[in-house]
Formats: structure tokens, C-alpha cells, sequence
């Protein structure tokens, strides 16, 4: 059958909206209405931890909610114990205990670690309740400065993740890493809302504020080719694991553009990952997955990330909980390795390349940082539609910049520049 989002969905981008946001805002409300305490002794071995252990310095909601104003976290994170729509998952709830028993032995980088754990968000009395929860906590922190690291649940909560940015005054892009897609073709205007239709929600939602979805990792074989053909029409970006398999660096570009992250367990092989309902052969390997949790870490521009559909009960000597908890830890050593060189930043601190294709009609300019050597190309708003930017920069590769060389107009630069008119 036809897929109809093109039609219920215009993806237009308006004048453009600040990605910054305040790291100094006040929290208007204590967000530990929200969570339920975690005992640390549960967590702590007989011997205590050693001082560079992760678990020495996070500060735990134990008996006292983390002071998240004058003494302000960096990364918060937290656990959402709510399975009731991970179809076919049941016991992903009890993710979050699991991970934190294997992530506070984990020894910290070359950084001054400030984490705090906040607990776990119960299941509400009905999983609206637990979305509108997971939204107000996701939002207050990202306007506060603050990165929400969530632990645990099926994929739909990736939902309330995306809701808190409704009210953020931004366009965002979102990632996902999942070997399949999570949509309802069949029935894309009233599909239930659940860890396998989530997607459908999120294209559709009112205010638009989507301005890019990516899905890296997906497996042909799981995914229709009328749903691929939807993410063409909407110039989406879908990357299948093959072209990621030895070559993991070429999807950095797209992390580095995203504003949220969601991590399905299951994109993982069964063979490094086997908690999680949905796993098979095939897969991303264990540091592929760590690997894409540092290029996460890294964006300036990611304001906050979900691992989800990782389910205890089926876990195998606990090594998808020792994986998901490495994976953290890889995105909180990327975190204290952000460059901060995303332009505008500067002149002196980027060097900028000309080129032109297609018989001299499009100039495209590409910027290049001298601190770590990352891209990002021009492409110009159409008409009228920004008054105060001329163009939206987007994430790159080198080999884009190639490509542009060679008289060819990169693929990447002609999606952006359609959701642009």
C-alpha cells in the first residue's frame, strides 16, 4: 500500500530557532516528585569503592534528592520502570538496577566527573501518566543544562523523550540506532502507541517541531520496503548496518547533528547482547555500539540519550548489562571531550572551502574545525524564510567535501536542501 505521511505531514522548516539553550535557568519545582529513592548499598561492594571508581563520586538519590542548583550535575540519570508497551519485552522495567550494578564499579577518564543519579521514575497508573513524568523531567533538565541519561523501559518512552523538547523552541533532529523501524504503515494516522508504532507519533505530532530523523543500524530484512521508501519521500535518513559494519566513523556526521539519541538494545548481536526479546545473529558488535555512544558523548549539539529494551530476565551472565554500562561510560567520556568548535564559533578557528557544481549553478561552502578537524557544509535557507541566518550549517564528512571537489552534488547537502524550501 502507499504510505500517506507525506501527505499528512508538510516537513517544512520555519525560520530558524536557537540550539543553545540556558545553562542557568532555575528549576521552577522539585523534580523529586517524580522519582523514587535507590538504595547505594545495594550497589556498593563489600569493600567500598575505590576513589576514581564512578560510584565514589556520583551523587545517588539515596536519602536525599541530588542538589540540582547549586551544586548542578552535569549528566543526570535515571531509571523509567515502565514495560507495559515494550511489546514482547516484558521485564525491560527492571533494566535499571542491573545496569547501575555494573556501571558504578566503572573507573572515570581524565575529567572531573559530575553525575548525579536520580533515581527511578515508577510505572505510572497508567503509562500516560509515566510519560507525562519522563517529559517534565527530560524538559526541565535539557533547559536547565543538564544531559538526562535514561536507563531502562521499552523504546516507546523514546515519546516523552522527544516531547520535552515541544516546548523548547527549537527544530530538533533525532536519532535512533534500532535494527528495524518502529512504524505502522497499515495505520499511520491511529496506531496505538507502543515500542513498536512510537515512530508513527512522533512524525505526526502537532506542533511539528521534527526536523530530521535518522535510523542507523536497521536491518534490510526487517524493514519494508514501502516503509524505506516513506523515509525517501520525507528525506530521512536511514543507514543499514552493512554500511556501518568496519566503517562506524562515517555516521558520526549524523550523531553530531541529532538532538536526542534513543538506543534500542536489540540493534546489538545476540552474541554481545542477549537481554533483550528481539535479538538475532546479526548486529552491531560491542564496541560498534560503544563507539557510537562516544560520537554521542561528543556533539555539542546532543542534549540527551535513552537505552532502551534491555531486559534483565534474559540476560546471560549479566553481559548486556556489563555492555549497556560501558556504552554509559563511553558517552560520559565523549561528553567531557566536547571541542565546542561547532561553528559560529570564531573565523580564526575553522578554515572555509569553495566549490561549485552542476556547471557552476550551486556554490557550496564547507567549514572545517582546526581543533578536531570535523566538517560542516553551508546549505542556504530558500527565500524569505530566515531573517536573521542565511544557511543551515550541517554535520559532514571530508568525503562529502570530495564529492562536491569531483563536480558532484553530495547527497547529504540535497536532502537538507530540500527540507530548506
Amino acid at each position: 500500500m502507499d504510505i500517506t505521511y507525506t501527505e499528512l505531514k508538510c516537513k517544512k522548516l520555519p525560520v530558524p530557532l536557537p540550539n543553545n539553550l540556558p545553562n542557568n535557568r532555575q528549576l521552577p519545582m522539585s523534580l523529586s516528585v517524580f522519582f523514587s529513592s535507590i538504595s547505594l548499598g545495594d550497589f556498593t561492594p563489600e569493600t567500598g569503592f575505590f576513589r576514581s571508581q564512578i560510584g565514589a563520586s556520583l551523587r545517588v538519590y539515596d536519602e536525599t534528592f541530588p542538589d540540582l542548583e547549586g551544586d548542578r550535575p552535569d549528566l543526570a540519570l535515571f531509571g523509567v520502570l515502565d514495560d507495559r508497551m515494550a511489546l514482547g519485552n516484558a521485564g525491560c522495567s527492571e533494566a535499571a538496577n542491573a545496569i547501575r550494578r555494573q556501571l558504578y564499579p566503572l573507573y572515570q577518564g581524565e575529567y572531573k566527573l559530575r553525575l548525579a543519579d536520580l533515581g527511578n521514575i515508577k510505572a505510572g497508573e497508567t503509562v500516560t501518566d509515566t510519560y507525562a513524568a519522563v517529559k517534565t523531567v527530560c524538559e526541565e533538565l535539557i533547559r536547565s543544562g543538564i544531559v538526562p541519561v535514561l536507563i531502562g523501559g521499552g523504546q516507546d518512552i523514546t515519546y516523552a523523550q522527544y516531547l520535552a523538547y515541544e516546548k523548547l523552541e527549537q527544530k530538533i533532529e533525532v536519532a535512533l540506532i534500532d535494527s528495524r523501524f518502529d512504524l505502522d504503515q497499515d495505520n499511520t494516522e491511529n496506531a496505538p502507541l507502543n515500542s513498536q508504532t512510537y515512530l508513527n507519533h512522533i512524525i505526526l505530532h502537532e506542533p511539528d517541531y521534527l526536523f530530521n530523523l535518522n535510523n542507523l543500524a536497521y536491518q534490510t530484512y526487517f524493514v519494508s520496503k514501502e516503509s524505506v521508501a516513506m523515509y525517501d519521500k520525507l528525506y530521512f535518513t536511514a543507514v543499514r548496518l552493512g554500511l556501518i559494519a568496519d566503517q562506524v566513523g562515517q555516521v558520526e556526521p549524523i550523531i553530531r547533528a541529532s538532538d536526542m539519541l534513543s538506543f534500542d538494545i536489540n540493534a546489538i548481536r545476540f552474541s554481545d547482547a542477549p537481554g533483550n526479546a528481539h535479538a538475532t545473529p546479526n548486529g552491531l558488535f560491542g564496541d560498534e555500539a560503544c563507539q557510537l555512544c562516544r560520537y554521542a558523548g561528543m556533539s555539542d549539539k546532543l542534549t540527551s540519550v535513552g537505552f532502551y529494551e534491555y531486559n534483565p530476565l534474559l540476560d546471560k551472565r549479566g553481559q548486556t548489562a556489563i555492555l549497556v554500562a560501558q556504552m554509559i561510560w563511553y558517552f560520559i567520556e565523549g561528553f567531557y571531550s566536547r571541542k565546542h568548535d561547532a561553528p559560529p564559533v570564531p573565523k580564526s578557528a575553522y578554515i572555509t572551502y569553495r566549490t561549485t557544481v552542476h556547471n557552476d549553478a550551486y556554490e557550496l561552502v564547507f567549514i572545517k574545525s582546526k581543533k578536531s578537524d570535523r566538517w560542516w557544509m553551508q546549505v542556504p535557507y530558500s527565500g524569505s524564510q530566515s531573517i536573521n541566518e542565511r544557511y543551515h550549517l550541517m554535520p559532514c564528512r571530508y568525503e562529502d567535501y570530495q564529492t562536491a571537489v569531483a563536480g558532484e552534488m553530495p547527497d547529504l547537502w540535497w536532502k537538507t536542501h530540500q527540507k530548506l524550501i
